[in-house]
């Protein structure tokens, strides 16, 4: 089986504590700061922890229309965040899933950095091509400025 994977890196003058907890709303905040991309987020299985099931229905903005995705792995005191598409029509017929990897790094300035990792794992060796990486990478880097952006208006909830 063939992968590639796509490298998200976003700098934030929040701390990682604070960037963490909006982030963990993706959910909610996603389909109102990025509609375009994201119509709904739906848990079908599960409480929102490790083992959740949940399906993206995706907006206009992308040749895509919905996938369905289980939570791996959630760690507070880490600030990090795994998560597998295991079906639906963003795996374009060539994929067996796409895991993203989530990690909300502090820096010395009391900032922290967004990192995920986007790992694209592959039937065969048809790959997605490089347009499809490079704008998927612009929608993660959006959507993450778009939160953190959320996020800061509303400091009472975060």
């Amino acid at each position: 089986m063939t992968s590639v994977s796509i490298e998200i890196e976003v700098p934030s003058s929040f701390p990682a504590d604070k960037v963490f907890k909006v982030f963990s709303d993706f959910d909610n905040i996603a389909p109102k700061v990025n509609p375009d991309v994201f119509k709904s987020i739906e848990i079908v299985e599960g409480n929102g922890g490790v083992g959740t099931i949940k399906i993206f229905t995706f907006g206009d903005a992308v040749p895509f229309t919905s996938g369905k995705y289980k939570v791996d792995s959630v760690d507070v005191s880490n600030f990090s965040y795994t998560y597998s598409f295991f079906e639906g029509d963003n795996l374009m017929g060539i994929l067996d899933s796409i895991t993203n990897h989530v990690k909300i790094i502090p820096s010395a300035d009391e900032g922290s950095v967004f990192k995920q990792t986007v790992t694209y794992n592959c039937k065969g060796n048809e790959k997605p091509s490089e347009e499809i990486l490079k704008v998927e990478k612009e929608i993660y880097e959006k959507t993450f400025k778009a939160i953190e952006a959320y996020g800061a208006a509303h400091p009472e909830n975060y």
